[in-house]
Order: C-alpha cells, then structure tokens, then sequence
C-alpha cells in the first residue's frame, strides 16, 4: 500500500461522511419536521420510545445526530431524562441498519440480478436520477429536489465505501498488513482502535464502513472484528460528550447515560463473547467478510439493548449520581442544538412566544390594578417581567435570524416572518403595561384620583382590552384562525369606547378646570390600551396571513374591515352590544 492508495483511502472517507451528512439532511427535509413532532409527543412509556428511537435513527441514518437532538430536548425542558434513555437504546438499534447498507458492497456473484444489488452496479442510476431530480426542481425547497438530495447522497457515500475498499485491497497480499493485524489478536487493543477512530471521525457508520472496506481484503478474523465494533460503539458517545458541553445538569445527563449505556453493553458482551467459544462453536478465527460485520454489529446492539432495557431507571440514578443538581443553574430559553432540526426549532419558538405572551398577559392585568390601589412589591414583580420579556424577545430574535439563515422551505421562512413580528408586538404591549404601572406610580406620589365617572369608563375600555388580548393569545398558541378572526372587531368596538371616553372627559374638563391635570394623565391611560390594541390587532393578522402570506398585511386589514364584509360588521355589533357601545355617527 503505498502513499497513494492513503490519499485514496482518505478521499473516499471524505466522500463517505460527505454522502452520508448530505443524504441525512434530504432525508430530514423529506420528513418535514414529522420525526421531530414524534419525539416531542413521546410518551412515558419506554417501549414506544425504544421503538421511536430505533425508527428516527433509521430515517436520519445517524445515532449521532438523535443524541445531540436529545440533548438539545432535554436542556430546554422538551423532554426529561427518563424519556431521552428508552431513545437513546433504541437509536443504537436504529443505527445497525447502515452497516446492513454498507454490506451490499460485499455481494459476489455472475448472475444479473444478483449483481444489480451491488452499489457500483445501482449507484450510477440513482446518481443520474437525483442530479436530475435536484436540476428540474422549480422550488428551491420542493419535495423533488429533498429526494434527489437524498439519492445524490446516498451514491456520493457509497462511492466513498467503493474507493476505501480498492485502497485497502492492495493489503490483502501485503506481509506488513498482516503483521500489524496480528495486534488485533488482543480484544483489548482491538476495542481501543475501535474507540479512537470512531471519535476522532465522530461516526460509527462511517467507521463501520472502514471495517467492512478492510474486511474484504479477506485478511480480518471474526476474532479481530468483533472488539473494534464494541469499540466503535463507545466512541460514538463522544459526539454526545461534546454536545453537551455548557448545558444544564439534565442534558448532561443524556451524556452520561448514552455513554455509560453502552460502556456496560461492552463489558457485557464482550466477555460472554471472548469465553462463549469454550461452550458454542462459532468462525472465531474465520475471515469476517461485510456481511458477517453487519450481523455481528446488529448482534450486539439489539442483545445489551434487550439486556440493559429493564433496568433503565437504574441507568437514570446513576446519571443522577454522577451529575449532581445544580440550583443556580439559569433557565434555558432554547437550545441552539435546535438549529439542526429548523421545522421543530420553530415550532419550540411558538411555544416560547405563547409562554412570553401570557407573562405578558399578566404584567398589563397586575400593571391595570395599580391604577386602583398602587402596591410597591406588585410594581417589583412587574419590573421582574417586564426584563424577563426582554430577555425572550432577544433569544428568540436573534435564534430566529440564526435559524433564518438555514436552507428553509418557503413555508418555515413565512413562519419565522409571522414570528418575528408577533415577538415584536408582545413586547411593545409589556412596554405600554409598564408606562401605565409609571403613570399608577406618578398618581401614587401626587395623591391623584380619578372620578368615579372616569373610573367607570375607564372599567369598560380595560375589561374589552383584556378580552382582546386573552382572544389575541388563545389565537396565537393554538393557531386558531377562527379566534384571530375576532380580534379586528373587538379592536374596532375598543377603539369606539376610548373615543367615547375621551369626548366624555372633554366634556368635564369643560366644566371643572380641576380635572385639566389629571385629564392628561387619563388621556395616556387610554392611549396605551388602545396601542395595546392595536398591536392584539397586529399578531392576529399575522396569524391570518400565515395562511394568506401573498397578501400584504395592510390589505389585508382592509378586506376585514370592508363594507361589504357582513360577518366582520355582525361581530362589532355583538361586541358593541356587549360593552353597551352606541355606533358612533361622523359629521
């Protein structure tokens, strides 16, 4: 083997991990965020998460890739421990079906049909198939190019298996290569190399197909292979080692479980393995060829799955045990791991929006009462959530303008738009709840009251705001076009009981000249919930306009505000007729 046939054999690694990342991500596209939505909607149940588990890996074709999506799940409160283990398990099963793949570079045979299921008979095809796919594909993010992506990938890393195996061929006739596998002869040895490779190319497939590259050189023993495998399975855990550097204790957990999983799987096996010869006769110094490499892979993963599986709560002590709580540990808003998965990223972000709007829900309910009777620790409180909104809007910001940056479907694009500016409208509403909480704060320290005309009035424009903006976040987090439809009449009948008000208030000035002070501080009052809204107004047609996204927000305000709309005008009558609201006459 000469300095070539290594250039040879690192290119066709190049190949393989480059194949293998491009076919995982058409593979993810084609799924469209499904198999992230079945993760979040786990159960508790740990058979269906074992099952889950092996199913996803299956489809993203990468153990690796689950596991640092658990962690991201757990680190941001998705999911708890308990339920990441049971996946954890199964995506070791699910990862087996690569070598299964990989194992048809193996096939040797004269007959036709038999040789079409070689890869270097098939591959070409498929290639050709997915260029094609991915060239006549309108849509940059269409079905058709997600396939060809996934077939154009699949052919670059199985054209990475086939150079790897005529780089090591040579070595079948080479004495050194011989030499140096007599080391393998020791498990020990064979397990470390195993480990070592599999984290420095952070790949188990990708290191299983080196093993089934060199096994064809009809040099490696069933003896020599079995430890590296074991081996290989450690080493994948580096990938969740990694991943869960600078997150919370429960994620960290994920880690130690995955790694501690199968660590124990290889002191289990291994050994039964090493001894079982005495007892049972097996091709223990037989040369192993990628077929025999992919049973002996499945052999393990799915016997110390089966083994270790009912004691799964004792795998979550012992994570418990090496990593301690932390209390001081800050909240995690959302994990930017989630990034690797765009149409569940978005979906989590909704549910962090929902969770800043009812906070912002209930800083403008305690902000409102302060105008009744102003209490000092309530305003502390109020304060307290006026930052912790901030802080939302700034996560969710700037991962959504992370996020937005991904190769995207033009539905998920749309999507972080809506998002991005309902964010927006929630925190301008907490900034009008906390100029109203300084105007209860100005009139505490002056000795200010309000008539109690003016606090009747102020009753009704208050009580109409809540329901528009109660109806404005029910809308927002179950995505209900129905209720969004609501919002824009209600804003109109509190746009009518603010107008009222502040000619009824005209009209007392006029006759008091006392009440001139306290009139602009009314009239504030009045502005801010009328803004607030205005911005319930906003979010939900940004709801409406997530189905309606051709249309420019402004013209859509309008068809549901035009004359000729009857069930709009039915809706601001029943509302007017709630709040005791006359039609307001111009002229």
């Amino acid at each position: 083997m000469d300095i070539f046939s290594i250039f040879t054999l690192c290119g066709g690694l190049a190949f393989f991990l480059y194949g293998m990342i491009v076919m995982s991500a058409g593979l993810e596209k084609i799924a469209g965020g499904r198999m992230e939505k079945m993760l979040e909607k786990i159960t508790s149940n740990p058979v269906k998460a074992l099952i889950l588990g092996a199913g996803i890996t299956m489809a993203v074709q990468s153990s690796s890739a689950v596991t640092v999506m658990l962690v991201g799940f757990v680190n941001s409160g998705i999911m708890k421990l308990s339920q990441a283990i049971g996946v954890i398990m199964g995506s070791n099963i699910g990862t087996t079906i690569t070598s299964w793949i990989l194992s048809l570079s193996g096939i040797q045979s004269d007959n036709f049909f038999i040789r079409l299921l070689k890869p270097e008979s098939f591959t070409p095809i498929l290639a050709l198939i997915g260029v094609i796919m991915i060239m006549t594909s309108k849509n940059n993010m269409s079905r058709r190019k997600n396939v060809g992506t996934f077939l154009l990938g699949f052919s670059v890393l199985m054209f990475g298996m086939g150079l790897m195996s005529s780089a090591m061929s040579p070595l079948a006739d080479d004495p050194r290569f011989s030499h140096v596998l007599t080391m393998f002869s020791n498990p020990i040895f064979g397990l470390m190399v195993g480990m070592i490779v599999t984290a420095v190319i952070q790949s188990s497939a990708a290191s299983v197909g080196m093993l089934q590259a060199l096994s064809m050189t009809g040099s490696v023993s069933y003896a020599m292979a079995v430890p590296i495998i074991v081996g290989q399975n450690i080493g994948t855990c580096i990938t969740a080692v990694l991943s869960s550097i600078g997150v919370n204790t429960n994620a960290r957990r994920v880690a130690v479980v995955h790694v501690a999983f199968n660590v124990l799987g290889a002191l289990i096996f291994l050994p039964i393995y090493e001894f079982g010869h005495y007892f049972i006769t097996y091709p223990f110094k037989e040369a192993i060829n990628p077929f025999g490499i992919a049973v002996v892979h499945s052999i393990f993963n799915v016997v110390t799955t089966l083994i270790l599986f009912p004691f799964a709560k004792l795998l979550e002590k012992l994570a418990l045990v090496v990593i301690k709580d932390n209390k001081d540990e800050a909240e995690v808003i959302i994990d930017e791991r989630l990034l690797l998965t765009p149409s569940f990223a978005i979906n989590r972000c909704y549910k962090v929006t929902a969770t800043m709007a009812k906070v912002t829900r209930d800083t403008l309910v305690m902000s409102v009462r302060m105008l009744k009777q102003y209490n000092p620790k309530v305003a502390e409180v109020i304060n307290k959530n006026e930052v912790l909104i901030d802080k939302y809007q700034d996560t969710l910001e700037s991962f959504l303008q992370k996020l937005s940056g991904r190769e995207l479907s033009d539905e998920d694009s749309n999507k972080i738009s809506q998002l991005i500016l309902s964010i927006s409208d929630f925190e301008k509403i907490a900034d009008h709840a906390i100029h109203i909480l300084n105007i209860a704060n100005k009139m505490h320290r002056k000795d200010w009251k309000l008539s109690p005309e003016t606090i009747e009035e102020l009753k009704h424009v208050v009580n109409a705001v809540k329901e528009v903006f109660d109806i404005t976040v029910n809308a927002f987090v179950a995505h209900d076009l129905e209720s969004a439809y609501h919002v824009e009449p209600l804003e109109q009948v509190v746009d009518d009981i603010a107008y009222i008000a502040k000619k009824n208030h005209i009209k007392r000035v006029k006759k008091d000249k006392s009440h001139i002070k306290r009139g602009f501080v009314y009239a504030e009052i009045l502005n801010d919930l009328e803004r607030i809204s205005d911005h319930c107004s906003n979010i939900a047609t940004n709801i409406i306009q997530s189905i309606y996204s051709s249309i420019p927000k402004h013209i859509l305000k309008n068809k549901l505000k035009e004359a000729d709309n009857g069930e709009f005008q039915l809706q601001v009558d029943e509302f007017r007729g709630k709040y005791g609201v006359e039609p307001i006459s111009i002229g």
